[in-house]
């Protein structure tokens, strides 16, 4: 569609020229209209009389609503009158309204009145939001929910990065709670969707080509089976809204980051031969954890450090440096750094704490100001290093890690770090990359993304966050690099924050987790809704196969369990699949009479080993069958290992013939169900004791992605 942007622009320009912080209703009825937004008939009003006439002429009924730039919330200010149907009701209305106005707000600037075409609100009619707002990690999101006064109690939006696509529009209407009510409940038409979603791409579009359009509420949206049309639209200007984000390219970012991840030559900078100092630990684990690349010891007394010549400043080191480890108390950072500039390091891993994290911003600051000067890219600070295994680096003081796997993994704290570390070694998860990103001072989530993108050594990226430093930057990249590998988010701080203050609906929801939520999804991350989660999603998923389609099947020897795993599946999004009766016959033959077929199949804890090899190779070999999930009882005639065994044998002799499907396993019973459990974890089968939420959660996560880098099985 085309827009009237010159239109918008002049609008725009007044309304910063004077200094106000938003547009009055007249105005941004014209901005409606220049975008092609259906809203009533209306009109100005400055006298009484004025008001009787233009409601005439708009046709009775009609609303009246005060128009002031010191009056944004009508309503609170007794400022809307209400089904004014006749010339003498208008003359009252317009004299209540000023009249209410001037009692709350003595010195408002009253522009006049705006007289509006009341559309009928019948049964057939929803009203809705439709929002868009300047949000402080995002930049411009949209929202939409059920609207009217309830909106910010209900709390039943969408959010989406602005610009959307018109199926990211629709898929919000679709997206809310309560979206059954726009289907039409209790005899009522359902509402013109597409209609709404028009609405929702025009605004995106607005704020998009006009970002000092700050926050923008259409409150209320009457959406009918014939349409859509806003009722108010409220408009709050900011020119500081409108200024671009600094950001490296991405070129700029792969090349830093690859001379990080796989560096030549690494400097520690406070290197000791002391034990129990950081700049020891380091040494010890750049020299121990067999990292072949050269290593430069910085110390002002110069010698030796672990056998290697040491050196009193970088500066003097005789070839060229990569990365500097910084093992040296905040105070030093700065003067260090300037040093790394010169010497054209490209990055310096800052370990020491003593920065924004303790109220010492402005030495944070100075010392990133350094970096940007020399181009050197600051990982850090307050972390505990990094670890990139496909090079032997262990850039850390904490204990060196080898197992080497294909999971990259990053904290923003440096205990959640740790116990990365441990679960890693007891699961035996491999890994290719632990990074410590601290304050994110400048290296954030989304250079890591860049980087393993396009790194051959990682499948999965997973990530513990607080906070995005800039999120639309680490939405956008996660939205490409989850179309090929997995990314995994642990977002901290998931409780409501509270509305922030803001002068709009939409401005005041935007405050909640739920922004968060909504836009992960949109950028087709999974995210995980605690430590445990994210962890078992990261050695889980890469062990399961992209599934080819939705039907999953759960084979259980106990009636409980398979109960539980129903829910489980349920709570996580997958489809049980309906079981068709020459399917269903299929199974009743392998299982006892006592047994249950269809979905779950129940064969009862009573069975041989070969009733539950049967099962899962009917399971395996039947094409409309997508996934498994199997739930085992611990009992002396199929005994854990000769379960897990068995279980492990099956799978590997249809892989061999080309027929690869997601397999996960809940097992109950006595501790040696552990062992089996890791057992099938070994085999290519996700596998947990005690539990049946956790296998479906993975298997569940393992669809959320291939969902997102669709089509299934693709």
């Amino acid at each position: 569609m085309t827009y009237d942007k010159a239109a918008v622009q002049s609008i725009l320009d007044q309304a910063l020229a004077e200094g106000r912080t938003s547009l009055s209703a007249p105005e941004a009825k014209q901005v409606a209209d220049a975008y092609g937004i259906p809203t009533p008939g209306e009109g100005l009003a400055t006298t009484a009389e004025g008001a009787a006439g233009l409601a005439a002429e708009i046709g009775f009924p009609v609303v009246l609503k005060i128009v002031s730039p010191d009056i944004l919330h009508k309503t609170d200010a007794g400022g809307v009158v209400v089904g004014v149907d006749s010339a003498e009701a208008a003359v009252t209305a317009y004299q209540q309204i000023v009249a209410n106005a001037k009692a709350y707000k003595a010195d408002a600037d009253i522009t006049g009145v705006q007289v509006q075409k009341m559309l009928v609100t019948d049964g057939d009619v929803q009203e809705v939001i439709v929002g868009a707002v300047t949000d402080q990690t995002f930049g411009k999101i949209v929202a939409f929910g059920l609207g009217g006064v309830l909106v910010e109690v209900l709390k039943d939006v969408t959010f989406r990065l602005a610009p959307t696509t018109p199926e990211e529009a629709r898929s919000m209407v679709d997206g809310i709670s309560a979206h059954e009510m726009l289907n039409g409940v209790r005899g009522a038409k359902p509402v013109d969707k597409d209609a709404i979603a028009a609405i929702i791409s025009k605004l995106s579009d607005l704020v998009g080509d006009f970002p000092q359009f700050a926050e923008v509420d259409l409150n209320p949206v009457l959406a009918g089976p014939d349409g859509a049309t806003a009722v108010d639209f409220r408009i709050i200007v900011d020119a500081e809204a409108g200024k671009p984000v600094d950001r490296y390219s991405q070129e700029e970012i792969q090349t830093a980051m690859t001379r990080i991840m796989k560096p030549r030559a690494v400097a520690v900078i406070g290197a000791s031969n002391e034990a129990g100092k950081i700049g020891n630990s380091v040494m010890k684990n750049l020299v121990n954890g067999g990292y072949q690349g050269e290593i430069y010891p910085i110390n002002p007394k110069g010698g030796e450090v672990l056998g290697l010549k040491a050196f009193p400043s970088i500066t003097d080191v005789p070839g060229d440096v990569d990365v500097a480890v910084f093992a040296v108390p905040a105070k030093f950072v700065g003067g260090a750094l300037e040093q790394c500039g010169q010497k054209g390091v490209a990055g310096a891993i800052l370990i020491p704490s003593g920065f924004a994290e303790t109220g010492e911003q402005e030495l944070q600051d100075e010392v990133v100001a350094i970096a940007k000067k020399h181009d050197v890219r600051i990982l850090g600070p307050n972390i505990y290093g990094y670890y990139y295994l496909p090079e032997n680096l262990c850039a850390t003081f904490c204990t060196p890690y080898d197992v080497k796997g294909s999971v990259a993994l990053s904290s923003q704290s440096g205990g959640i770090g740790m116990a990365i570390l441990g679960f890693s070694r007891s699961s035996r998860m491999g890994v290719s990359a632990i990074v410590g990103v601290g304050n994110k001072a400048d290296i954030d989530e989304d250079d890591l993304l860049t980087f393993f993108e396009t790194d051959d050594n990682t499948n999965l990226i997973a990530m513990h966050l607080e906070d995005l430093k800039d999120g639309r930057a680490f939405a956008e990249t996660a939205a490409r690099v989850s179309k090929k590998k997995p990314v995994v988010v642990l977002k901290a701080g998931r409780t409501d924050m509270g509305a922030r203050a803001a002068s709009s609906h939409t401005g005041a929801l935007a405050g909640n987790d739920k922004v968060y939520d909504d836009i992960l999804r949109q950028s087709g991350v999974v995210r995980a809704p605690g430590l445990n989660e994210m962890l078992q999603y990261a050695r889980g998923i890469p062990l399961l196969p992209t599934p080819k389609g939705e039907n999953v099947v759960i084979i259980t020897g106990a009636g409980g369990s398979g109960v539980l795993l129903s829910d489980a599946c349920v709570d996580n999004g997958l489809q049980l699949m309906s079981m068709p009766a020459d399917l269903d016959a299929a199974f009743k033959k392998f299982i006892p009479p006592f047994g249950a077929s269809g979905n779950p199949v129940d064969i009862t804890g009573g069975e041989p080993p070969s009733t539950y090899r049967n099962t899962v190779a009917l399971g395996l070999e039947d094409e409309r069958i997508h996934a498994l999930i199997l739930g085992y009882w611990h009992t002396i005639v199929t005994p854990p290992m000769v379960f897990a065994k068995l279980v492990a044998e099956v799978v590997e002799e249809y892989r061999a013939k080309g027929i690869d499907k997601p397999v996960v396993a809940s097992l109950s019973g006595d501790v040696e169900v552990e062992e089996a459990s890791q057992y099938l974890f070994e085999h290519g089968v996700v596998a947990y004791p005690y539990t049946t939420e956790t296998p479906v959660q993975v298997l569940g996560a393992k669809y959320r992605w291939a969902r997102n880098a669709g089509p299934l099985g693709s």
